[in-house]
């Protein structure tokens, strides 16, 4: 039996309904599509529209799967569908739970394939200003992969409300009238215009916002086909924000010269310890005013990851160890869970002096360090990065990080991203472990952990990775 179906899912399903209600078995249909030209021998057969069949229901599941497959350009996609529908309702009810299974496998597949395409629709279109008779529209020309017009046209009435829109693709077009969607034949792109005025200011957006450390030409393809990019404004300036990116990124990660007045207590012999040593009576800013001691450095000379901290805390500064409070101690947990060894690693902070302020109870409270402190510490960490020449540098919070690359570096920009830099062929940053702690709000803090160990974790494939 041949049975010709519209390109709908409604028309799909008026078929179906009457194939069950007959008892016609996969084996006996052959689902054609209207005006797809399939040339057959054997005459259409004319459905009868049925009521549906008492105690035959199927799973809301495959009604939303068979919304997404209808949409697919596959013309396997009728056939499939009514044999998955069959199994459902002779016996196999938790069919889709079967993933392995080879038709559920095909389904899920085919649905997947239109998804994307959905999600590649709603980031691509772009609309062009068009006046007519003294109204503005916005019309926009795509080039869908499947018949998804119907599907995605909803999202784009629910985002662009107040605009007066068409969308055309080869396959069909759609238009909203500020009240009702209207659906259309296909058009070519030769009807639809090619610029605008809005054109340029989403160029200078687009190139504002463009990362080059995070660039990744072969993901950039993946995510955005070449297809696409003749509707795309902002692809006219990939090339040159691609060959641009190297150097930009390295002027990211240049060292700012800048004379630390930690350079005056130098030692003469600038040995690990020799530098401990000295850094005992650096007066080079007025935090050790208020400081018990110096908390320098520890690890061997030669380790492979430096870690580098802000500053010294209130135990610190006791016991004149780095990180061994409750900071400390969330740090040895994470870097025993990604596989470091804390006494293989060289531990320190950017301001070798703590800083702080009293509070209400006389208590010692955590006051960050400005620019000028920093700064004058400086010759103190560039002395130990000399020292033990690490293949890795880690910093933790944003005054390490740009204890190195300056006032500019963002964390909450490049937290996680790794660069080659002067001081170590790898060097990354991530949250203080302090900060971690502090967040008052609970998901924050799980959620700053995952992402803090995960960091961890790339560090140390990375530190693997270099030999």
């Amino acid at each position: 039996m041949r049975v010709e179906v519209g390109p709908d899912l409604d028309s799909f399903r008026t078929a179906a309904r009457g194939l069950l209600a007959r008892g016609v078995s996969p084996e006996q249909v052959l689902f054609t599509e209207e005006g797809s030209g399939q040339g057959s021998l054997l005459a259409p057969a004319v459905v009868p529209a049925s009521a549906p069949v008492a105690g035959l229901s199927v799973p809301p599941a495959f009604l939303e799967l068979a919304q997404k497959v209808a949409c697919h350009r596959s013309p396997e996609r009728w056939g499939l569908l009514y044999r998955v529908l069959w199994r459902l309702t002779h016996g196999e009810r938790k069919l889709l739970e079967v993933e392995s299974d080879a038709d559920v496998y095909r389904v899920l597949t085919l649905a997947k394939g239109v998804q994307r395409d959905a999600h590649k629709m709603k980031a691509f279109v772009r609309f062009r200003r068009v006046e007519r008779e003294g109204e503005e529209f916005f019309i926009a020309w795509h080039r869908p992969e499947h018949f998804i017009v119907r599907y995605v046209a909803p999202f784009f009435a629910r985002r662009f409300p107040s605009m007066r829109w068409s969308i055309l693709t080869p396959d069909a077009s759609v238009s909203w009238d500020l009240e009702q969607l209207t659906y259309g034949p296909g058009v070519p792109r030769s009807q639809a215009p090619e610029g605008d005025a809005l054109e340029e200011m989403w160029r200078t957006y687009y190139a504002s916002t463009f990362n080059p450390a995070r660039l990744n030409v072969r993901a950039m393809r993946a995510e955005m086909p070449k297809k696409h990019w003749a509707t795309l404004p902002e692809t006219r300036l990939i090339p040159e924000l691609v060959r641009q990116a190297p150097q930009r990124t390295s002027r990211m990660v240049s060292p700012k010269l800048e004379l630390s007045e930690s350079s005056r207590f130098m030692p003469e012999h600038q040995d690990l310890a020799s530098l401990a040593q000295a850094a005992q009576g650096c007066r080079a800013c007025p935090l050790h005013e208020r400081a018990t001691r110096t908390v320098f450095g520890e690890g061997p000379a030669g380790a492979r990851l430096m870690l580098v901290g802000e500053q010294p805390g209130d135990q610190e500064d006791r016991v004149g160890r780095p990180f061994i409070g409750p900071a400390g101690q969330l740090l040895d947990t994470v870097l025993a869970a990604v596989g470091l060894e804390r006494e293989q690693l060289y531990v320190t902070n950017a301001v070798k002096h703590f800083g702080w302020v009293e509070g209400e109870e006389k208590q010692r409270l955590h006051a960050k360090p400005g620019r000028s402190e920093v700064l004058a510490c400086k010759g103190w960490l560039d002395a130990e990065v000399a020292q033990v020449r690490p293949k890795m540098i880690l910093c933790l919070g944003a005054t390490a990080a740009q204890a190195f690359l300056g006032p500019g570096f963002r964390i909450n920009l490049s937290r996680g991203q790794i660069f080659e830099t002067p001081w170590a062929k790898a060097w990354m940053a991530t949250f203080h472990p302090s900060a971690l702690l502090r967040m008052p709000d609970e998901r924050a803090r799980a959620q700053a952990r995952i992402h803090f160990e995960a960091d961890l974790r790339r560090a140390a494939d990375t530190l693997r990775a270099l030999g």
